[in-house]
């Protein structure tokens, strides 16, 4: 057996200051592809500076978060730090695609926003178009609505913002807090919320579906937005115990009372066709993500860490298959994937360490599973919340497939796991790391969740009768001021060093200074 090829000196690369001292040399072949694909992301910030030059220079100076995105090609560098061949490639893929969904985003926002476009009429057209979702809700509802478009409003001020840029939620952490929120509120819904307090959130669409994601913070955002945006507003509720059949009715309900909210609102009629056919673009999409599943459940684990865990929530929150470059992308990354697999069974190479990520990830570390891979040899298999809402839907009978798309609604980001009961989370666990074939558990400490809190001493014990390694590693989700990337990084030093008694890969990242990075 061999095991994986050691990349030395990442931690010289940092110096203290937001950006790295210099790229990395990956040798001259995969050198040059990565700086191509560097030219590339730059290439594409520059065509949408030329298809809105008025509206992006209004928007850099009204909005805060504008700032953040050029940091993208830094964020994709960030995430490729230490691969090299296939993974490199099927990295930068994984990521472009959602990068192209964002600036496709990023379009409708300077096309609508009524702050960057005045009295346009053209904008008005489109804003007219334009159903708002909660981030954390789901868009596949839209399917049925092909003349329309929704749009995840926070996702490009905040939660996208905050994966680019440690930096980039702070100050509406703050805005809120000064505006009387505690400070022990989850940082993800005080972000949302101090978005609109302080006005960074484009003015622009028809209509609001709002969550019942079952957290204070998260009500209170609801409130917040309802407020700030003072549009007709309809909060979709996916039941909490969505393992009791008994409450798919109630379920099925709620989502036709949510189209017809949107029929009312727009004078469009669901159009059934365009569902299906998104629905079985859908399916193929789900496949091909178990068939990665099933690839990293073998000893030769191919698309893993963020290329992974980042894909599918994007494609499955933000894009719900909608755009079908999602499939292309998934069809192309699978034969890559296949034929990497091939050759690494033929030379039995194979991962030091095999882990997977239970909790929620820290949103301003978001390349933290890459770290402990490039230092410890640790391969990330896996991450709870990328495995969502993961069933086919049926395409053919309405009722049956609106009960699938009910289900496709409890199991989202963020509840997939965390909600109708303690077996989804604990008991789903040990199936996932027996499944993985996985002896290593990063289990993400959230300090100001206080759903997963509550269990701590359950996973403890329970780890300990399986033989499990359990790695606590707090966080504080988009405030890293409370738990800094370097404190993150030291939880998994001590747990390598104390217990597994191993030394590092790549000595040069178990401590180095990265607090301002981006």
């Amino acid at each position: 057996m061999r095991k994986e090829k050691k990349v030395k000196g990442l931690g010289n690369l940092y110096n203290g200051t937001m950006t790295l001292k210099r790229r990395e040399w990956k040798g001259f072949r995969d050198t040059m592809y990565d700086y191509f694909r560097w030219l590339k992301c730059w290439g594409r910030l520059i065509k949408l500076s030329m298809q809105y030059p008025v509206q992006l220079v209004k928007c850099t100076f009204t909005y805060r978060w504008m700032s953040t995105y050029l940091t993208a090609a830094g964020f994709m560098d960030r995430h490729t730090l230490g691969l090299r061949g296939t993974e490199l490639r099927i990295c930068h893929r994984q990521f472009w695609i959602m990068l192209e969904e964002s600036i496709n985003i990023l379009c409708v926002i300077l096309g609508a926003d009524r702050r960057l476009n005045g009295k346009s009429k053209k904008a008005k057209a489109l804003s007219d178009k334009i159903i708002l979702f909660d981030e954390m809700m789901p868009i596949q509802i839209m399917a049925g609505f092909p003349k329309l478009k929704g749009l995840a409003i926070q996702m490009i001020p905040v939660f996208l913002a905050g994966e680019m840029d440690q930096q980039a939620n702070l100050p509406y952490i703050d805005a809120i807090e000064n505006y009387g929120l505690p400070a022990d509120v989850c940082p993800l819904p005080a972000c949302e919320a101090g978005c609109a307090v302080r006005s960074d959130y484009p003015l622009l669409g028809k209509c609001l579906i709002s969550s019942s994601m079952p957290c204070d913070g998260s009500v209170m955002t609801t409130m917040f937005q309802d407020r700030y945006f003072n549009l007709p507003s309809y909060q979709l509720s996916p039941p909490v115990r969505f393992n009791e059949p008994e409450v798919q009715a109630y379920a099925v309900k709620d989502i036709k009372q949510c189209i017809k909210f949107i029929e009312d609102q727009t004078g469009e009629t669901f159009d059934w066709d365009a569902y299906f056919t998104v629905m079985k673009r859908y399916n193929e999409e789900t496949d091909y993500m178990l068939k990665k599943w099933e690839i990293n459940s073998t000893p030769y684990p191919q698309v893993c860490g963020p290329s992974l865990a980042l894909h599918r929530m994007f494609a499955f929150q933000i894009a719900g298959s909608l755009n079908p470059a999602f499939l292309e992308n998934d069809k192309i990354v699978y034969d890559m994937m296949m034929k990497q697999y091939e050759k690494d069974k033929a030379a039995d190479i194979r991962p030091r360490f095999r882990a997977i990520v239970w909790s929620c990830p820290a949103h301003y570390y978001s390349n933290f599973s890459y770290w402990a891979q490039n230092c410890w040899g640790i391969k990330v298999l896996v991450d709870m919340e990328c495995m969502l809402s993961h069933h086919f839907f049926n395409t053919e009978d309405k009722e049956a497939s609106l009960i699938d798309l009910a289900k496709a609604y409890e199991r989202m980001s963020m509840r997939s796991h965390t909600n109708g009961g303690y077996a989804n989370v604990l008991d789903e666990l040990w199936k996932q790391c027996k499944y993985f074939n996985a002896n290593i558990v990063i289990m993400y400490g959230h300090v100001s969740c206080k759903t997963m809190a509550g269990l701590q001493g359950l996973f403890e014990d329970q780890a300990r009768e399986r033989g499990v390694h359990l790695i606590w590693v707090e966080h504080d989700l988009c405030d890293r001021r409370t738990v800094s990337r370097k404190e993150m990084r030291n939880k998994v030093n001590q747990y390598m060093k104390t217990v597994f008694r191993c030394e590092p890969l790549d000595e040069s990242l178990v401590d180095y200074d990265d607090d301002l990075t981006w």
